[in-house]
């Protein structure tokens, strides 16, 4: 369910804020019935009028990207820098679920679906994500065990990960691994390097849940298939636990 300024303002009929406004003078209808009270939700098989007339509910898309380092993880950027939406190639209005940071690569879902979005973002959901990190230390054993465990940051205790190491290099003093996290915290997984005083000098998203982008070059993108999407959903609503 979404509120009925939002619904107008997504069907391109007005702002949220010009929304309001025909709302509180009684202009809008749900299921013929005149909603004049900010704060209503519709079900998305609800019928909304606006001045009489009925809203055509936009087709929901689903795309899955490979993006790009200096790329911004947004619609609009007003200091003309790159964004993640301009490289799909649709009629629709999408956005990004969730962000990359703007040097960060890797696997982006952008969609017009705003409940999808927010199954897949709220912290309650959990699902897995794994991040390819290449820092300029060699952890310890020791570290990454206790990686692994939770470590506290600023903003409490993480949640127990999995680490991978894939490459060693002590001459360069240099490490790869694979991290795999379940939450989203604001550059989590470099502030957890640098709880080990390692800074990282590659970070790239592999894989969310199930879904990889194995076969998408760098600011190429697909459709994510109908059995991809509901899987995405059901994964969410199961908080499914690392293994």
């Amino acid at each position: 369910m979404e509120r009925l300024q939002k619904i107008i303002a997504q069907a391109g009929i007005a702002s949220r804020r010009k929304a309001e406004e025909l709302i509180l003078q009684g202009k809008v209808k749900v299921n013929g019935v005149v909603v004049d009270q900010l704060g209503f939700k519709a079900k998305g098989s609800d019928e909304v009028e606006v001045n009489g007339q009925v809203i055509k509910k936009e087709d929901k898309v689903y795309f899955v990207m490979n993006k790009p380092k200096n790329v911004l993880s947004a619609v609009v950027d007003h200091s003309g820098r790159d964004t993640c939406v301009q490289f799909i190639d649709t009629k629709f209005r999408i956005f990004p679920v969730g962000r990359l940071d703007f040097d960060t690569t890797g696997l982006l879902i952008l969609t017009n679906d705003g409940q999808f979005a927010n199954e897949l973002m709220h912290p309650r959901f959990q699902i897995a994500k794994t991040y390819e990190v290449t820092i300029d230390k060699v952890l310890s054993i020791e570290e990454i065990k206790q990686l692994e465990k939770g470590i506290m940051l600023e903003d409490g205790m993480t949640l127990p990960c999995k680490v991978l190491v894939n490459h060693r290099n002590i001459e360069k003093c240099q490490m790869q691994l694979d991290v795999t996290i379940k939450e989203g915290r604001n550059h989590q997984v470099k502030r957890m390097m640098a709880y080990f005083q390692a800074n990282v000098k590659r970070l790239h998203r592999k894989q969310l849940g199930f879904l990889t982008i194995k076969d998408l070059k760098p600011k190429e993108y697909r459709k994510l298939k109908p059995f991809e999407v509901v899987s995405l959903r059901s994964l969410a609503n199961k908080g499914v636990k690392l293994k």
